[in-house]
């Protein structure tokens, strides 16, 4: 048993490392759709603000759960056309900061919103995400195979965010996720200061 575990850790990690190696080297279809799977992993801004729509969704319960990890993509895909088209979106890693902070404050606060205004609010970052995407596509990778990618990438990162946010239905789970929250508007409050502080 003991073996196989190890055999089992031993693929993954070199699955993980050959990736992330690859995604920096690859070309074409397959390279940029290993490099664009692999991009939200590689940005902690990114893979908490991903895992928060997921959590803030599973907070909000039916129909939200799937309604906002629905809405990210779609809109963040809009917002990589953007990027890869070369429009001009400035302070956009403001954006991308204020993501985390504001998503980890209305977990940690368990607002509520109409559901309406809970899309809003994800789509309106979601362009920031997507934006980033966008412009850090590699020259030689298919752009399409790209985006599918990171898509892809950011609907695991939801779905992340959807297991933890089923503790939401216990109790002590509740205060679970809104300590989550917390951390994750800690790191929106972090990721903004380097943000500010990059543009200064």
């Amino acid at each position: 048993m003991k073996s196989w575990i190890t055999h089992c850790g031993a693929g993954v990690c070199f699955l993980l490392f050959a990736g992330t190696t690859y995604a920096h080297s690859g070309t074409g279809v397959a390279g940029g759709l290993v490099s664009g799977f692999f991009h939200p992993f590689l940005g902690l801004d990114h893979l908490v603000a991903m895992v928060a729509v997921g959590l803030w969704g599973a907070q909000l319960e039916k129909p939200a759960i799937w309604l906002l990890p629905m809405t990210f993509p779609l809109v963040m895909a809009l917002g990589g056309l953007l990027g890869i088209a070369g429009v001009a979106m400035p302070y956009f890693e403001i954006g991308i900061a204020f993501s985390a902070l504001v998503l980890g404050l209305l977990i940690a606060l368990k607002i509520k919103p109409p559901l309406g205004i809970a899309a809003l609010v994800v789509g309106f970052f979601a362009v920031f995400h997507g934006y980033a995407h966008g412009t850090e596509v590699p020259a030689a990778a298919n752009p399409l195979a790209y985006g599918v990618g990171f898509v892809v990438a950011t609907g695991l990162l939801h779905l992340a965010g959807i297991v933890l946010g089923i503790l939401t239905y216990w109790p002590t789970g509740a205060n679970a996720v809104r300590a989550m929250g917390g951390v994750i508007a800690a790191l929106g409050v972090y990721f903004s200061a380097l943000s500010v502080g990059m543009i200064q």
